[in-house]
């Protein structure tokens, strides 16, 4: 099973938002540049489901999406148009592993403005995936 991250950018890439993973898309470090880029970071989610079966062992990562551009109109429209494509999105199989929700659990806001003044909103998305 792949960190949900991995997961999430390859839906991203399919998504036609006009990503592509190591260019303007990344997963778990925010680079420098490009100045107009999307990231997706590993966070902490809730226990996994607790049965005497593996058959039905099901998991809840969460991840959080940080979109910077030096626009804070496009930032604002990337990050909702990722929220729109991943929103309520489920019962899809993604590298090997079943996604049965993933769900926006907190609306798009923006994070804060950079030292380079680009403006990086965030969204928080909560999974459950065996």
């Amino acid at each position: 099973m792949n960190p949900a991250s991995k997961d999430i950018s390859d839906i991203l890439v399919a998504g036609s938002l006009g990503l592509t993973f190591g260019s303007n898309l990344f997963v778990g470090r925010e680079p420098e540049l490009p100045n107009d880029c999307v990231t997706i970071f590993d966070t902490p989610g809730f226990r996994p489901e607790m049965y005497f079966s593996n058959e039905y062992r099901y998991f809840y990562p969460s991840i959080q999406i940080r979109v910077k551009n030096t626009a804070y109109l496009d930032a604002w429209g990337m990050i909702n148009d990722i929220k729109l494509l991943l929103h309520n999105r489920g019962q899809e199989t993604w590298n090997g592993t079943l996604y049965s929700l993933i769900a926006c659990s907190i609306e798009p806001a923006l994070l804060d403005w950079d030292e380079n003044n680009r403006a990086r909103f965030v969204t928080t998305f909560d999974i459950q995936r065996r």
